[in-house]
């Protein structure tokens, strides 16, 4: 075991070198310090309507349906419709500046409403327009079934209902933590990926083994490092989350998670490195393997970033805590792997 943390240890202070690596992490540390700070503009991307505060969206409402429509933006409070009698009317006060969007709502043989939207180009605004008038459609469209409900032969599927979580609270912990809890085992992944190809490329690898360090002692060591740099990181972001405000729960079980994935990943970067010994291809390669594990994650029953999410507001429920043990076993299934292929084929030329 004192071998293994010699290597370990050789590995963690090469890190400081690392101009890159060193750059990664500050990044990450600025999102979690200032995370409270972030969210703010962050969420404007995210959810752009969630910062629409005090911005009432002025609707030019034309058509034959027009007069359906505007009583359903009128019931909004950020909305309001003006109905104009022509499309060309509607349209002199788009470019006039006098409304922000104009719906042409038209009446098909069928009974359904055909919905033209015009929406600025190019505008500062555009963006929390366009997001106004979908939510706006949307509504419409929600009535629409609503009146038509009797003629139809057979009962459609109700609609979801309208989510009233705030936006803020969504990104935080559905984009922000996983952001923030992952990013460090990609990392952690390419780092390992380095650390055994540079051995190659420098030489310095025939001057290990003639230490009485075993092949698997040295593996083990670049791994213990890398593996571990994640769980730290995670654990120092959510603390850092925590001091900002944003109340994490099940931390042991996300840092498991964390651990799981970061100790398979390295597992992945060690192996490509092995099998190829160059650094380019082998970077190249976990990468490929990165983008297609993580891809087929999202194919399970719930996806990594959904088992953190809901660890972290404090609702896992019983498949949330399978997934977390199905994380760890896969991650230690990969390092055994790793070591028993190390152990019987060496790492020699």
């Amino acid at each position: 075991m004192g071998k293994r943390l010699t290597v370990a240890r050789r590995e963690l202070a090469s890190l400081r070198s690392e101009k890159t690596i060193v750059l990664a992490i500050l990044i990450q540390l600025f999102i979690a310090a200032f995370s409270s700070f972030l969210a703010v503009g962050l969420v404007s991307l995210y959810d752009p309507g969630s910062v629409s505060e005090g911005f009432v969206v002025e609707f030019a409402v034309t058509g034959e349906a027009g007069d359906d429509i505007a009583p359903v933006i009128e019931r909004e409070g950020g909305w309001r419709a003006v109905e104009y009698g022509s499309y060309g009317s509607a349209m002199d006060a788009f470019r006039g500046g006098e409304v922000h969007a104009v719906l042409y709502v038209d009446r098909l043989p069928s009974g359904q409403a055909d919905v033209e939207a015009v929406v600025p180009d190019g505008n500062i605004r555009t963006t929390l327009v366009v997001t106004q008038v979908r939510d706006a459609l949307d509504a419409f469209e929600r009535a629409e079934r609503k009146r038509l409900r009797a003629q139809l032969e057979r009962t459609p599927i109700d609609l979801p209902r309208d989510g009233e979580s705030s936006p803020y609270f969504g990104f935080t912990y559905t984009v922000l933590l996983p952001l923030l809890m992952f990013l460090p085992v990609f990392l952690s992944g390419s780092v390992a990926v380095d650390a055994i190809a540079e051995e190659y490329d420098r030489g310095t690898l025939e001057l290990l083994r003639v230490t009485p360090l075993t092949a698997t002692d040295i593996v083990d060591g670049k791994l213990a490092a890398m593996g571990a740099l994640a769980p730290l990181q995670a654990g120092a972001w959510l603390a850092l989350l925590s001091l900002n405000g944003t109340d994490i729960s099940n931390v042991a079980e996300i840092l498991l998670v964390v651990t799981g994935f970061s100790v398979g990943v390295v597992a992945m970067g060690a192996f490509a490195a092995l099998r190829f010994r160059d650094r380019k291809q082998a970077q190249f390669l976990f990468s490929m393997g990165i983008l297609v594990v993580f891809s087929a994650t999202y194919l399970l029953p719930e996806p990594p970033a959904n088992t953190v999410a809901k660890l972290a507001i404090g609702s896992p429920q019983p498949l949330t805590r399978a997934m977390v043990a199905a994380y760890v076993v896969c991650g230690l299934a990969g390092y055994a792997a790793l070591r028993r292929l190390v152990a019987t084929r060496g790492i020699g030329e």
